[in-house]
């Protein structure tokens, strides 16, 4: 009896990622594995598909698609013994890059197929404010504060056809009207303020660039970089230095190691990319919560 591999694809995310399922497809089949792909057509719909093959007992799930994509199938999978692969299809790409998964199909079918099956760790993120609590993984990291009022404001059309400058340029019209609340960070019974702060699960952010350098997807921890002002100079400067690679040497940025963050306050959050809520939350890790390939 062959593997049953499926393959659970976010066709907006390239214009040619229905030929690149379609060469993954084939390149399982011709390897002696079973072969199904699902598209999606709406948010949400990659954590549903995900969740209903678990029934089915899978060999492996094949996220193809960006960051959201890799998120939705991952809280699906959370928890269970079904391992997950990746298939890059999006505008940045980070989790492809910190598992050094190359863009061209075989390479990632190869790695699907004939990788390192990897427990990691996940963040995992409880909003506890007036509304209904509710809880999601997140493979990457947890942004509070100016970054996720950016992802907030970016354009999906926009995204869909310049890619990587939509959040440029959301991120210009993000800061013009920034208007931050304090927000407290509560860390192994010490409590730190700032208006912003990013908490990793991983060391890449937003491409080749790192806010939390020492995350790794393997490790227990998250590690929270905190950034204490809310003047418009000192969000550039905080910009130019997570570039550049500085920014964890400002006096004005806290860098901590974390199991629990309590995050008071409000302000918009966005997990893997994807805007999802408000503060006041909850993060911590959840080890050994998922298979990778990779």
């Amino acid at each position: 009896m062959k593997s049953s591999v499926i393959l659970i694809a976010n066709p907006a995310a390239q214009k040619a990622s229905h030929k690149k399922v379609a060469a993954a497809s084939s390149y399982l089949q011709s390897n002696g594995y079973h072969a199904e792909a699902v598209f999606t057509k709406k948010r949400g719909d990659a954590e549903d598909f995900a969740r209903a093959a678990l029934s089915r007992k899978p060999s492996l799930v094949v996220a193809c698609g960006g960051d959201g994509t890799f998120n939705e199938v991952a809280n699906a999978l959370a928890g269970s013994d079904v391992p997950m692969a990746i298939l890059p299809l999006g505008t940045t790409n980070v989790l492809a890059r910190e598992l050094r998964v190359a863009p061209d199909v075989r390479s990632a079918m190869e790695k699907a197929t004939h990788g390192n099956a990897t427990r990691v760790s996940l963040g995992k993120i409880t909003f506890t404010g007036p509304r209904l609590p509710f809880s999601r993984y997140f493979i990457l990291m947890a942004g509070m504060g100016f970054d996720a009022t950016a992802v907030r404001g970016t354009s999906e059309s926009l995204k869909k056809s310049t890619g990587q400058a939509a959040y440029i340029y959301s991120g210009i019209k993000s800061l013009m009207m920034f208007r931050p609340s304090l927000l407290t960070f509560s860390v192994e019974g010490r409590t730190y303020e700032g208006y912003s702060g990013v908490a990793g699960n991983a060391a890449l952010y937003g491409g080749p660039f790192s806010v939390t350098p020492h995350a790794d997807l393997q490790s227990p921890f998250l590690y929270l970089c905190i950034f204490k002002s809310r003047k418009r100079m000192s969000i550039l400067r905080y910009v130019f230095g997570v570039v550049t690679g500085t920014h964890l040497r400002y006096r004005d940025v806290e860098y901590l190691k974390a199991e629990r963050i309590d995050v008071g306050g409000r302000a918009d959050v966005q997990i893997d990319g994807d805007y999802v809520g408000e503060t006041p939350a909850t993060i911590e890790v959840v080890p050994d919560a998922l298979t990778i390939m990779c």
